[in-house]
């Protein structure tokens, strides 16, 4: 049935085919095919613009005009038929077409020596083992529905607090997804709406996160609580903050909003 909604419109001349824009729309509706970006059903596409800021020439706007309606169990169906289509672990997930090599998906790194268990050398002089279990990291890049995310604990972090904690590898992300950002730079709005997604679509168990103790830092949690509230989603949720001196000052758990 068709009805008058709001729903996603690419502009042709300004799409570059970068591919971008796919894996940030939770229902799958975006595909390239023949080097543009394409809503391959009006009813899997259900108008919010979540896929909006990640298209760098501003090529992808919401109209208003007749459309099919958003088909909630057609976007069920369709995700999982590409789940089952998903390469197995261990393996890197091709890219979109043109689409940047810094969001190419990749998981379950093995651990290569002794140490990976704690983060630490086995021995003294033997190189640190990396906790990361998964590629990409950066929240603009990870999709809603990448596999890693799914029943997951995930740790969001605030871009500095890897550079500001020196085990954060042991302490904070062992055994977690991780997605990282800062929101003093970057698109807060679509923050929240890439959190609400997540909370809709992944199944995930707990949130744990950790921002440093300056001001800005602390917007961080507030976006994943609206994320969550967006979402109507309740999952336990830790906040963690970081001195800059690289010191834990406080642990609190956050109330679902």
């Amino acid at each position: 049935m068709k009805v008058i909604r709001k729903i996603i419109h690419i502009d042709d001349e300004l799409c570059n085919g970068c591919g971008n824009c796919v894996p940030s729309c939770a229902e799958g509706a975006l595909e390239i095919v023949d080097g543009k970006a394409r809503v391959i059903a009006d009813f899997y596409c259900d108008g919010l613009g979540a896929c909006l800021g990640e298209c760098p020439t501003g090529a992808l706007t919401i109209e208003e005009r007749e459309a099919d309606e958003f088909d909630e169990h057609a976007v069920e169906k369709l995700l999982t038929e590409k789940q089952k289509e998903a390469p197995s672990a261990r393996t890197v997930l091709p890219m979109a077409s043109g689409g940047c090599p810094s969001s190419r998906m990749m998981q379950s790194f093995g651990p290569t020596a002794a140490g990976a268990e704690s983060g630490f050398p086995a021995a003294t002089g033997a190189p640190a083992e990396s906790a990361l279990s998964h590629w990409p990291v950066q929240i603009m890049l990870v999709p809603p529905t990448a596999p890693f995310l799914k029943g997951a604990d995930l740790l969001v972090l605030a871009d500095c607090v890897p550079v500001a904690f020196p085990t954060l590898h042991r302490d904070f992300l062992k055994g977690k997804a991780v997605m990282m950002g800062c929101p003093k730079f970057d698109n807060t709005q679509a923050y929240i709406e890439k959190f609400a997604q997540i909370a809709r679509h992944s199944g995930i168990r707990s949130i744990t996160a950790v921002v440093m103790e300056v001001p800005c830092c602390a917007a961080l949690p507030v976006i994943v609580q609206k994320g969550l509230k967006l979402a109507g989603a309740a999952i336990p949720m830790e906040e963690v903050i970081i001195s800059v001196r690289g010191k834990i000052l406080e642990r609190r758990q956050v109330q679902a909003a």
